[in-house]
């Protein structure tokens, strides 16, 4: 761990791994050296790990994730080694910048959203707090796309992310297994004359695992990521290739291989639905075979014990395939009978819902999953069958409520519901935010609610501060440890001991230096990759997520808008000056998601351009944001924007890291909005808009959004600039859609908002302006945002749910 035993393993594996001549050697290669070396460093604690938990003595967590939003490893593991100072020494050494070999690392196109990155913060969290797991997912060829703004349009460019390998991770070919896929099923009697079933499928690939350690901070503790990766059986046919069909002797392995081939293929067609369900049991099957072999092969542990040696959490609904493929498992291929194998299945699942709005619950239609999924179709309607037969007994003659439970629905054709199948196997369901938790019991599981209060519970999300405070911000991690010491680091909550010093003017200076450099590196960034120029002493707004309607971003270019048209129409007046910054990918088939980013852009170039207002205001919308682009973004931001529709955000988690960075809030009571400013305190949270219940009573009572503009005249101008091309060089058609959607349906009441949006942002800028208030609020939200860790969630989930207690590695 010393810095020159660093140095003799970089200049190793340069020759030995890298194998490139001394002349020739690039960042990139010293990279790669760098993460052998650290990696090796890594590896005696993961094996040690492994063999720990391989006989099972220690229940362990499976978490089980379509996506894994890792981010770069190279700086993170470097911190959670603590060899962080050995590094740089070593690199110095060899002539190189630790930096700027850390700025070589590429983006892992494992995930797209918050879902994945909360799958990436749980695994960070579950080594520090040396809970054993391993994260199951798929190893994606290519990331969702890389984003690129060409005349305003998002343009969707390939993220060949491993065209020059992953030094992290290790393939394991003898870990393989065999995954069926379409075809028919047969019955017949087992010897004993029991009634049996067996598919045959139409086609089998194979899956091989990828491994990742997953590296503790001061601990021994290295978990395993576990992402499959697709291959034929077969993957060249020699005979076809001897009679000359040099295609057909490689197609076996080109189908096969399309399988993990891209995060998240468009759905839209019907080919692109296959490919999603055929994705999403692939790693199921992949994972599920795995634990079962370590169950029975490797810890020569009877099926029975399966509940109190693992526990599997389904993260959404991508996964819940596996309560049927689990109940396939164990009956078809270990001639389990059927209640001994539910109960099983049931003790063994938890659940967690990550949406309320109904269209993001998936669901199959039955003519896809049953030419797909032929015998898992035949388990699902027995469970359903089972399942419908508790729910008539107690609510009996309530036949409406059956329509609603069953796992089968029935609007516009027959589909199979993913996330009542999911909650019908697993023992526990949850929420990610206690709003949202609240409203799953009130409206899209009330049903199931009702049935089983039991199983309902609340864990709200969290996000680690290794990575996105002490690894993204290092000036504010040097300024906590010597206020509060290092503890912080693994126990969030002692940042409460900043409280006393926010009324400390000196502190509070030295908390603005720390602002003011991230600030200064993000406009570098910001310059580097728009070209806009942006002025550190300004206010810096930030709004970066996924782009979807109910994420509200068009209401912050509402109020961009109405700003531009006061300064227009006011050449003299003054604002406080601010910079609004955007970022965000919108789905390839999301229409109106794509349009609001082009909104964004026009509205950026005009006001970008025009003296008059750029003097006090400027647009950025940040291409291809990613986590490697958060770890500037979230340090610099003063504002946070998290302006959802009340009710319809579950959580997020981006508010989180804005929050543990200093930044203030301005929000909806939406999510973890709610908790956020409990714990910040109401006087430190900019508050606006409807709550839930008022967005329902609104809707209810028949929402007209013109009325709104009628009754408004500044947002009537606002809409009127929009409509007659002011933004878009006078093409009135560009932005219609949006302007038509905002005035004639308003799916998500932006207008309904607005006032008290931009009524609240005047509050901002008053707070903004007397500077000492304001940093004031900003290390009050520091200090209150310990509850926001991962750590906190993952004990939460550990201690409640999964019943898996932490285990300490020795090496």
């Amino acid at each position: 761990m010393t810095a020159e035993a660093l140095r003799q393993a970089v200049a190793d594996h340069l020759l030995y791994s890298i194998a490139r001549p001394a002349a020739v050697l690039t960042p990139e290669h010293y990279y790669r050296a760098l993460a052998l070396a650290v990696r090796d460093r890594m590896q005696r604690r993961w094996m040690a790990t492994t063999q720990d938990w391989l006989d099972l003595s220690n229940k362990v967590t499976c978490y089980l994730s379509a996506e894994f939003l890792m981010g770069p490893q190279l700086g993170n593991n470097l911190l959670n080694l603590q060899i962080e100072d050995q590094a740089r020494e070593a690199l110095a050494m060899l002539g190189q910048d630790l930096d700027e070999i850390i700025a070589v690392e590429p983006e892992p196109g494992l995930g797209n959203g918050g879902l994945g990155r909360l799958a990436a913060c749980y695994l960070d969290s579950m080594a520090t707090l040396e809970r054993p797991s391993i994260g199951y997912g798929i190893r994606y060829e290519f990331g969702i796309f890389k984003q690129e703004i060409q005349e305003g349009w998002q343009v969707e460019k390939t993220d060949n992310w491993l065209v020059r390998g992953n030094p992290w991770e290790i393939d394991k070919p003898d870990a393989s297994y065999l995954v069926n896929w379409g075809g028919h099923t047969e019955t017949y009697e087992d010897v004993t004359g029991k009634f049996r079933v067996r598919w045959i499928p139409q086609r089998v690939l194979q899956g091989v695992s990828y491994d990742t350690p997953v590296q503790g901070y001061g601990v021994n503790t290295c978990n395993t990521l576990t992402l499959w990766s697709a291959r034929a059986v077969e993957s060249f046919a020699l005979e076809a290739f001897n009679t000359g069909d040099f295609y057909k002797a490689v197609d076996e392995e080109v189908i096969s291989e399309t399988v993990s081939k891209v995060l998240y293929p468009n759905d839209e067609p019907e080919a692109g639905k296959r490919l999603r369900l055929l994705q999403q049991y692939f790693f199921v099957t992949c994972s599920l075979q795995d634990i079962l072999r370590i169950h029975t092969d490797r810890a020569n542990l009877p099926l029975s014990a399966l509940p109190q040696k693992w526990a599997i959490q389904l993260n959404d609904t991508h996964p819940s395939i596996a309560v049927a493929e689990l109940m396939r498992l164990l009956i078809d291929d270990h001639q389990m009978s059927w209640d001994e194998a539910w109960s099983i299945t049931v003790a063994t699942f938890g659940y967690t819902n990550h949406t309320l709005l109904p269209e993001a619950l998936e669901t199959w239609p039955l003519s896809i999953f049953g030419e797909a999924l032929p015998r898992h179709l035949e388990l699902i309607y027995e469970i359903n069958n089972r399942f419908l037969d508790e729910v008539r007994a107690r609510f009996p003659g309530d036949e409406e409520r059956i329509s609603r439970m069953s796992l089968i629905g029935e609007d516009g054709g027959k589909s199979v519901r993913m996330a009542h199948l999911a909650t019908v196997g697993s023992h526990a369901v949850n929420g990610v935010a206690a709003l949202h938790s609240e409203l799953l019991k009130a409206s899209v599981l009330k049903d199931f609610y009702e049935l089983w209060p039991e199983k309902f519970g609340n864990v709200t999300n969290g996000v680690t501060p290794r990575r996105f405070l002490a690894l993204s911000n290092p000036g504010l991690r040097q300024l906590l440890d010597e206020t509060v010491g290092d503890g912080w680091l693994t126990d969030l909550t002692r940042l409460r001991g900043l409280e006393s010093y926010a009324d400390d003017a000196s502190f509070r200076e030295r908390w603005r230096e720390v602002k003011r450099a991230n600030k200064s590196r993000l406009a570098e960034f910001v310059h580097s990759s728009t070209g806009i120029e942006l002025d550190p002493t300004w206010m810096f707004d930030v709004q970066v997520k996924r782009i979807h309607e109910y994420k509200r971003q068009h209401l912050m270019v509402l109020h961009i808008i109405s700003l531009y048209n006061k300064l227009k129409n006011s050449p003299g007046l003054s604002i406080p000056p601010r910079a609004f910054i955007f970022g965000g990918k919108a789905a390839p088939g999301y229409f109106m998601a794509k349009r609001i980013i082009k909104m964004i852009n026009a509205v950026g170039e005009t006001v970008n351009s025009d003296p008059d207002v750029n003097r006090c205001m400027k647009v950025v919308f940040l291409p291809n944001f990613n986590v490697k682009s958060a770890h500037l973004v979230y340090p610099a931001a003063n504002l946070s924007e998290q302006i959802s529709t009340a009710g319809k955000e579950a959580s997020g988690t981006g508010n989180m890291k804005f929050m543990i960075n200093g930044a203030l809030t301005i929000g909806t009571l939406d999510g973890a909005n709610v908790e956020i400013r409990e714990e910040a305190g109401p006087e430190n949270f900019f508050l606006f808009g409807l709550t839930e219940d008022q967005v329902e009573r609104v809707k209810s009572d028949g929402y007209r959004p013109a009325a709104f503009v009628e009754n408004d005249p500044e947002l009537a101008e606002v809409l009127q600039l929009i409509a007659e091309g002011r933004f878009t060089h006078g093409d009135t058609e560009i932005l219609r859609p949006v302007l038509d959607s905002l005035l004639h349906h308003d799916p998500f009441l932006a207008l309904a908002d607005y006032r008290a949006y931009v009524d609240c942002q005047a509050k901002v800028s008053a707070a903004w302006e007397d500077g000492d208030r304001w940093s004031h609020m900003s290390i009050l939200n520091t200090a209150r945002s310990g509850k926001f860790s991962s750590d906190r969630a993952i004990a939460e989930y550990c201690d409640d749910i999964w019943k898996v207690w932490p285990m300490e590695v020795d090496l």
